[in-house]
């Protein structure tokens, strides 16, 4: 089926707003059946939406469009809709008591403005928003179904899940679609490509698609399949897995939605650990990882941003002898501050980081990019250097990552990790 998704927003185009709405849309659809041909996204200009309304009618099946239906004057897609589909605004009285409804929660009185918001194309079909002042719109020309979505990415989101969605699968029986994602660590996509090379053909054979999907620090394989009802699929994909697991048993630390740090909380939950962290160069991109897993407070007690030395001296007894003789990026220091972390907050396990994370600051002998990570518990420390790269918000993402990615081997006493006493 061919499905086009449209965003319209100056600020998508500028840079001022990133685009999330598409990419949410393109994964709910696809774990839906349905694949998504082509994303596009065009200006808070009446020419511009016409002339891609006029081109998708009559070529693609569906058509999912997101913004321009607020209630200032440059929003304009309501009034495009209408001379797309030569009919003019009505007012909806539904739509309206859904707005008075919620306007009254809030407290909130309903201007004049607010009131135009129940106007709508007259040859649309409404789908309430309860959520907020613009409802969705669905309506059809020349066999294309449109559906046109405010941006807002909360109403949005559950207009599709509650409505859109519902409606699409009636109208177009979805395909046979599995997907199922692998979440790797610990290994460079180039020396993952050549270690699953036999396993891949395995994969090819099955009628299988397999996609590299790296992020710092993580590498997430999806396999894929899409054809014919297949009710053997999913037996045949968990077998594969499973081989797969026996190629590289200690890096696969979780599946589907899972994060390092959802795993990671799980691990220490489970076993009644406890966790703190002691950060430099992440500047608490690790704290605030793990606290944005629900219940995290059960085993995670608190981090140090120890950006400056005299905090890592004061805070996390860091020796100054140790920094001015090593630098603060540095193994013995970085030791130092998961150790400090341990007994400060009184925790089975300690993370600290110590790096260059750039733009400027780096040396020939510490390049920007240069990363120590610390690991420390009641078995003693260990710690490893990385070098990332020289872009600042990948260095730091990555330290984070890789930093929890160590602590879970540590947890699970994996080869990897060695701790000294």
């Amino acid at each position: 089926m061919k499905t086009y998704i449209i965003s319209i927003g100056d600020e998508l185009l500028i840079g001022q707003v990133v685009n999330t709405n598409a990419s949410w849309i393109a994964e709910q659809l696809n774990s839906s059946g349905y694949k998504t041909k082509q994303i596009l996204t065009i200006p808070d200009c009446k020419k511009s939406i016409n002339e891609t309304f006029q081109n998708l009618a009559g070529t693609a099946q569906l058509v999912i469009i997101t913004g321009g239906l607020g209630p200032t004057k440059d929003d304009i897609t309501k009034n495009v809709i209408c001379e797309f589909l030569n009919c003019g605004l009505v007012f909806n009285q539904d739509v309206f008591d859904t707005i008075k409804t919620m306007f009254h929660h809030r407290n909130i009185e309903i201007s004049e403005t607010n009131r135009t918001q129940a106007e709508v194309p007259s040859l649309c079909k409404i789908l309430q928003n309860e959520n907020g002042t613009a409802p969705g719109l669905w309506f059809e020309k020349n066999n294309t179904v449109f559906v046109a979505l405010p941006g807002v990415p909360f109403e949005m989101k559950a207009l599709i899940t509650d409505k859109v969605l519902p409606e699409i699968i009636k109208v177009f029986p979805p395909k046979f679609i599995v997907q199922k994602i692998i979440h790797i660590c610990g290994i460079p996509e180039s020396n993952l490509s050549d270690m699953l090379k036999s396993w891949e053909k395995k994969l090819k054979e099955a009628g299988l698609q397999l996609a590299y999907l790296p992020q710092p620090g993580i590498i997430r394989l999806r396999i894929s399949y899409e054809g014919e009802k297949n009710e053997s699929i999913n037996g045949t994909i968990d077998n594969l897995i499973t081989e797969l697991g026996q190629i590289i048993p200690d890096n696969i630390f979780g599946y589907g939605q899972d994060t390092i740090e959802s795993v990671v909380g799980e691990l220490l939950a489970e076993r009644g650990l406890t966790l703190s962290a002691a950060e430099s160069c992440t500047g608490g991109k690790i704290a605030s990882m793990i606290t944005s897993v629900p219940g995290s407070s059960q085993y995670f007690r608190g981090s140090v941003v120890a950006y400056a030395n005299d905090v890592k001296i004061k805070l996390l007894n860091v020796t100054s002898a140790r920094i001015s003789k090593h630098g603060a990026v540095s193994q013995e220091v970085v030791e130092e501050m998961a150790t400090g972390a341990l007994h400060l907050f009184h925790t089975d396990y300690a993370i600290s980081t110590s790096g260059i994370s750039g733009p400027d600051g780096g040396t020939p002998e510490k390049p920007v990019g240069t990363a120590w990570i610390a690991i420390a518990s009641l078995q003693g420390v260990a710690s490893a250097k990385y070098t990332f790269g020289n872009i600042r918000d990948i260095n730091i993402n990555k330290t984070a990552v890789v930093a929890l990615c160590m602590l879970r081997k540590a947890i699970l006493n994996l080869p990897d990790i060695r701790f000294r006493t």
